[in-house]
């Protein structure tokens, strides 16, 4: 299959960046999801704002039942800041030296942020299925860019997330429990607001978090307290941490 993923360089100024952005928004793709859908993966990363050291981590999951089945998790420094609106700089090269050593390269990934719920069109879920050519979307917690009414109160409520300056539906708010603040969920590249509404449903378990995103935050932070070590693994359930 032809390769179309997106290359640039990440070691910019915000003000190059900001250039790249707004470049790339015109190469995502807003198409219908595969219905074949094997595997797919959670993305997440940890720092502490001002310091460099940055951990990352993907896992592979089967799909539709979720079972883990790989993971990959790096330490790097980053040299971009961290400044709200432009997180992919500093997280995506680590992203992508988890994602160069899967050996089951997933049919769509998750990922701990927003797709095109951004005042570019271009966060993080967006820019990482540009740069894997690969359909993503985004699961983040808190709104970046977007207006929405609150959601109905019990799970499976949703309400659409607007563009305030066009009126353009760039995402979804869902209740993915009774009563829990709500996950923001917005297509990436390579799917629709509708597809990614419908994959978040079905990735829903016993938490808030997609599982995806939810093994991926546990996956990180076990490797930031040392209690897994770096690199490729396969999932193994006698030694399971998440």
């Amino acid at each position: 299959m032809k390769n179309n993923s997106i290359k640039h360089a990440w070691d910019v100024d915000p003000k190059e960046a900001k250039k790249i952005q707004e470049a790339l928004r015109a190469s995502l793709k807003a198409v219908p999801l595969p219905k074949d859908i094997r595997f797919v993966a959670g993305a997440d990363v940890s720092f502490n704002k001002f310091e460099k050291d940055v951990y990352a981590g993907i896992i592979v999951l089967s799909y539709p039942d979720l079972l883990p089945i790989e993971y990959a998790v790096v330490k790097t420094e980053a040299d971009f800041p961290y400044i709200p609106g432009y997180l992919s700089f500093r997280e995506i090269p680590p992203l992508m030296q988890c994602w160069n050593l899967l050996k089951n390269k997933p049919d769509l990934v998750v990922v701990d942020g927003h797709g095109i719920a951004h005042p570019r069109r271009l966060g993080i879920a967006a820019h990482f299925g540009l740069v894997t050519d690969t359909p993503t979307m985004g699961a983040a917690k808190n709104l970046l860019y977007g207006t929405y009414e609150a959601p109905p109160a019990l799970a499976g409520g949703a309400s659409s997330i607007t563009d305030p300056k066009t009126g353009e539906t760039i995402g979804t708010a869902l209740r993915t429990k009774n009563k829990v603040k709500e996950m923001l969920i917005s297509p990436g590249h390579l799917n629709t607001v509708e597809d990614a509404l419908a994959m978040a449903r079905t990735l829903v378990r016993k938490h808030r978090l997609p599982e995806p995103t939810r093994l991926a935050h546990n996956l990180v932070n076990a490797f930031r307290k040392g209690e897994i070590g770096g690199g490729y693994h396969k999932y193994s359930e006698e030694k399971s941490l998440f």
